[in-house]
């Protein structure tokens, strides 16, 4: 009997190298393992991916072990710890993603003349920015303005749309909120994701909702790429948080990962010869700031971490103004990059 979770992962095991390189970049190949320092792709040798072997049984390709914990599982197992994907349905989505493959069809199942359009797919995230409106002028200028950032409406991942449906959890009906949307996109530029910020109706502030909040599409290993990188690049989790920088030092290229998950596993793109890092002021962002300097070391990248002073730099825009930001990013940016504080 056909089982398309058994066809996934055999098609996961025939992949296992490319699955391993999108979703475990800290690690190396070594002979017929994948290795890494663990799950969450801390640098190390303790957990092994087998690359080779048979499709079950003992030896079979696609299983992992860490020597460490003792946990153990198959790459569905390390796709679902790497995203946080929690329901099984969702978790076969992005592995069908990964793969390059389309909506299971299964046999003897009638196929709908008009099925719906997917939602959380890239294909819906790129809709629902088409859908979207340039920033300058609109709530969302409104919002951005409101936390001290004026450069949302030059920026062309960042685009507004004024009836963007949000639905909390436990609702049964979607209500149409304005909304601030930024595009999530890969290294080729190509639009992987969208992130949906809701808005208050008057722009001052966010929503009155549980969910102020959420992404769609595929994030992992991509960004909100504000500006364009040269050969240095600043990323940091928030997109007030990085606007905050853009303000203070308009010449710095700047991203934002939208988590500290995901900033620990965003893709550095080729050509970066330094790396700063906007970190929170918390013990999440010095966490994911060790493992992405890890990483970037690594590779022969230069890193610079940025703290603000407060939570986070935007609520130093807004408590101190921009002079006194770029005042104290001159203190941790690099001698050979002040002059980006003043383009």
């Amino acid at each position: 009997m056909y089982s398309e979770t058994e066809d996934v992962i055999r098609a996961l095991a025939e992949n296992a190298e490319s699955v391993c390189r999108a979703y475990l970049p800290a690690g190396r190949r070594e002979g017929s393992y994948w290795i890494v320092g663990d799950l969450q792709n801390n640098p190390g040798r303790s957990l092994f991916v087998r690359l080779t072997g048979p499709v079950s049984g003992p030896g079979a390709a696609g299983k992992f072990t860490d020597g460490a914990t003792g946990e153990h599982g198959d790459l569905l197992d390390i796709i679902r710890e790497r995203t946080g994907i929690s329901r099984f349905p969702d978790l076969l989505t992005e592995a069908r993603a990964h793969l390059g493959r389309p909506q299971p069809v299964l046999p003897n199942t009638p196929v709908p003349k008009k099925p719906n359009p997917p939602g959380g797919t890239p294909a819906a995230a790129a809709r629902l920015f088409a859908a979207s409106m340039p920033v300058a002028g609109t709530l969302a200028d409104t919002y951005l303005r409101s936390r001290g950032l004026t450069q949302g409406g030059t920026m062309s991942a960042l685009r507004f749309h004024p009836t963007c449906w949000h639905r909390d959890e436990g609702q049964t009906r979607s209500i149409p909120r304005p909304a601030l949307i930024a595009a999530v996109t890969d290294g080729a530029g190509a639009l992987q994701g969208v992130h949906r910020t809701w808005l208050a109706p008057d722009g001052q502030g966010k929503a009155e909702v549980k969910t102020r909040r959420r992404a769609m599409g595929h994030l992992l290993g991509n960004a909100v790429r504000l500006s364009p990188h040269e050969d240095i690049l600043a990323v940091g989790e928030g997109i007030e948080t990085m606007l905050s920088l853009s303000e203070a030092a308009p010449g710095l290229p700047v991203w934002a990962a939208l988590s500290s998950g995901h900033l620990g596993a965003v893709q550095l793109p080729e050509g970066v010869q330094r790396l700063y890092i906007a970190i929170d002021r918390d013990p999440a962002g010095q966490r994911v700031a060790e493992r992405l300097s890890a990483r970037a070391i690594e590779i022969g990248i230069g890193c610079h971490v940025l703290e603000p002073q407060l939570g986070d730099f935007n609520d130093d825009l807004r408590a101190n103004g921009k002079d006194a930001l770029r005042q104290h990013l001159a203190g941790q940016i690099g001698p050979e990059d002040r002059h980006r504080l003043f383009c």
